[in-house]
Parts: structure tokens; sequence; C-alpha cells
């Protein structure tokens, strides 16, 4: 998907109407605050775009700062990589203008500040992205050095980029063989970015809950069952995924959900 507009600007983020998407709002260059929520509510955030070229419905409501109808409404917020491609988008709600300036960062530019809701973009994710955008999520194990409370900010944009990495590539044929290292996988997030990257590569989605991963493995995430995943370090990983979880009989530590779930869809696990 590529955004409108010409190329050659650069152009991080942009806005669309989530009421009409032929209504665009306009590019920004900067989107300071978005990964930031608010303290008084998690869901709450003061965006500052920098650089912004405001069109459609957010053009009109820059003649309002300061009444109800600077109240643009809800819209997609992509994020772009150096063509202007989207990476990926967050859905953000109730999008009210609250400052105008002009921008140094060109002529016909502004810089605006907005209150907008948006409980998806998780603090660290926007570290990500830049990696995505700027060619450096070339291979796997970054995600080795984040920490604990870092992994679902990493996950999440796993899952928002999938379609952007995958260019619509078909699922691996059924009974491909895959490698997990599981020298890394100490919790249950470790695992879904170990799990993610050994079926679609760097930075690859592959579940982000149970939910999810027994969904991915009903087909259309990268990989069609039946398959065969070899497990390495499984012995350290048994070790550590041994929280109890309620199960239809009772309730199993996680490592050996694991093995139940990929042992449903028809995955044959290879514990190394």
């Amino acid at each position: 998907m590529r955004t409108p507009g010409q190329g050659g600007e650069e152009r991080k983020y942009a806005l669309t109407s989530d009421e009409d998407d032929t209504d665009f709002w306009g590019f920004a260059q900067e989107a300071e605050g978005l990964f930031t929520p608010l303290p008084e509510e998690e869901g709450a955030r003061r965006v500052h775009l920098v650089g912004c070229l405001p069109r459609g419905g957010l053009l009109k409501s820059l003649d309002h700062v300061g009444s109800r109808r600077a109240l643009a409404g809800n819209a997609w917020f992509d994020l772009l990589d150096a063509d202007a491609a989207t990476m990926g988008s967050y859905f953000v709600n109730e999008v009210t203008v609250v400052d105008v300036q002009h921008s140094a960062r060109g002529a016909g530019r502004v810089d605006l500040t907005m209150t907008l809701w948006c409980e998806n973009a998780l603090p660290g994710a926007d570290g990500v992205w830049d990696l995505i955008r700027t060619g450096r999520l070339n291979r796997t194990g970054i995600w080795h050095q984040l920490a604990p409370e870092d992994r679902q900010a990493w996950l999440s944009v796993a899952l928002s980029s999938r379609e952007y990495h995958r260019q619509g590539a078909p699922d691996a044929a059924a009974g491909q063989v895959f490698t997990l290292d599981g020298r890394q996988v100490v919790d249950i997030d470790s695992f879904y970015c170990a799990v993610g990257e050994a079926i679609n590569g760097p930075g690859g989605y592959f579940g982000w809950n149970l939910d999810a991963l027994n969904d991915c493995l009903r087909g259309g995430w990268g990989a069609a069952t039946p398959f065969t995943l070899h497990w390495g370090s499984s012995a350290e990983a048994r070790a550590r995924l041994v929280e109890r979880v309620p199960t239809r009989g009772g309730e199993a530590s996680l490592f050996d959900l694991l093995l139940e779930i990929f042992g449903e869809q028809g995955v044959d696990v290879v514990l190394r």
C-alpha cells in the first residue's frame, strides 16, 4: 500500500479518516508522543505532528482550535517506510487539534498538537518501527537485547507489520522444517518472539498469546501445517516455562501446553 502524494520528501507518518477512506488528512515528518501514554489514562495521547501537510478533515479542524469543531474524528495513523509505503497502522480515536504553529520544516507546513486515544501504540514500539524503516531489522535475534517489559512492544510491531514484511507471499508449503532457537526463551513473550522469527524470519510474527498462536497454526500466517519444528535448547525452555495455566483437563505448565497446541494442529515438535 502506498499513501497519496509525491515521493522525494521525508514522510514518516500519514493520517486518513476512518469514516471515509478518500478523506486523506495529510503527512507528517515526526509524531512525538504517539508512543507515550499520558499518566491520567493509558490510552490517552498528546501527539505533536512536526512538518505536517494537513488536508481534508484535519485541515478543516485547524480553523476551530479551542472549540468542539476542532474534533476531526477517528482515523488510521499510518507509519511509512523510506519510499512512503505503509509499514503498519494504528486506529486512533477522537483526534482533536489543540494547537497549530508554522513549522520550520518547510513552506506550507505546520506543527500540530493533537489529543487522541490509541491503546495499541505501546511504549518502545517506535524504536522497532525505526529498525524496519531504516532496513536494520535484517537479521534474527535483535530482540534478544530487549528488556522483558519491551517484548510486548516488539510483538505488537511484528503483528502490525506482518503484511508489509510478507508482501503477499503465500504460506510456506506443508511439510517444511523450521528451527526454533530456544536459548533466549526465558518467558512466554520471548517464546513468541523466537517462534515468530523461526517461521517468518527477522521481526516475524506467529502469535503473541495462546489463542493467537492457535489461530496462526490454522493457516494464513506464514506456514501451512503439518510441519516440523526443531526446538533447540528445549530443556532450558522447559525449566523456564513452568507457569501453570488452566486447560480443558485441569492445568498444565506453559511448556507442556505449547506442545499440546502444536500437536493438535499437526506440528511435529522435535525437542533438542
